[in-house]
């Protein structure tokens, strides 16, 4: 219809722009003021759609009803239109109150994924404070595991054995065992905070492992045997893996506990997951690290035996 007037769609809009909302021709000057002189339909004309049909506009030199080149409907849209990355965007927000985010977000996809059907070319993207928390979520994985290669790499410059650094690295897993639980009898939600405890962990749960480890060493250095110097070490390390499990322990149980009080939000979800760490981490350390320490000693043994057999 347009191509029959000569009229191109850029034209069309400026046509339809003018007429309904103005545009800006000139400015007046009074006194000190200026005021801009805008050209557009009067009210009059353009309160019925009906009037609006009526309007003469000029199509290449011939004046012509508006509706030879429109159809004029009444229908309802949006007052604005947001575009991003070369498409149209419509946001909707909300506030979470009372659960956590991710479980807020996962509860909607389902709901769409079983209910709603897209039109072809749509599609829905979660933003905001949730995509904020996924972004973080992957550099703190990315974290994690430069975390453990470099503690890896720290244990190995330390003992000069591959097998040892690996009885040590035994106790991060012992140590995510508490902080899992921790999470699961706490609300089960696995939040930023929270994986920073976990990486909290990574130390915390070293630390014990080296301190056994190099004391079975030093003993075995001075003449133990592999099973006299577990024993004896054991017990010599006994009183300082307690007393600094048991002085953070305490440290963290009134940020533990006040997850409702105003600015713990970050700080509670942490302490529960190290708390719980620490818990499992020592007691457990106490048998999986001498058994496995025992028995790599007694590979290696075996081993020096037959080669001097050979």
């Amino acid at each position: 219809m347009l191509a029959k007037y000569g009229i191109t769609p850029p034209e069309f809009g400026e046509i339809v722009n003018i007429m309904l909302a103005g545009e800006v021709v000139s400015q007046v000057y009074e006194g000190n003021k200026s005021f801009d002189l805008t050209l557009k339909v009067n009210e009059d004309s353009r309160e019925t759609s009906e009037r609006i049909r009526n309007l003469i506009v000029d199509a290449g030199g011939q004046k012509i009803p508006f509706n030879y080149i429109a159809n004029i409907t009444s229908s309802t849209g949006p007052n604005t239109i947001n575009r991003e990355n070369v498409a149209r965007k419509i946001v909707i927000s909300a506030n979470v109150a009372g659960r956590d985010l991710r479980s807020v977000v996962n509860d909607i996809q389902d709901k769409i994924n079983t209910e709603v059907k897209l039109p072809e070319g749509y599609h829905i993207e979660y933003g905001g404070q949730f995509e904020s928390e996924q972004a973080a979520s992957r550099i703190l994985l990315v974290t994690s595991v430069f975390s453990i290669m470099v503690i890896f790499l720290l244990l190995f410059a330390q003992f000069r054995s591959v097998t040892q650094s690996t009885v040590i690295l035994l106790n991060l897993p012992l140590a995510l065992i508490g902080g899992v639980f921790t999470v699961f009898f706490t609300g089960g939600v696995i939040s930023i905070p929270a994986i920073i405890g976990f990486i909290s962990l990574f130390g915390i749960a070293t630390r014990n492992g080296m301190l056994l480890i190099s004391h079975y060493n030093d003993l075995q250095n001075v003449g133990m045997s592999a099973m006299d110097s577990v024993i004896h070490g054991s017990l010599d390390r006994l009183n300082p893996i307690l007393m600094t499990a048991l002085s953070s322990g305490l440290a963290l149980i009134p940020l533990a506990l006040g997850g409702d009080l105003p600015g713990n939000e970050i700080q509670s979800p942490m302490a529960k997951v190290i708390l719980g760490g620490l818990l499992t981490s020592t007691f457990l350390n106490g048998f999986i690290i001498p058994i496995m320490y025992i028995l790599t000693n007694k590979k290696i043994v075996t081993e020096v035996i037959k080669n001097d057999e050979v």
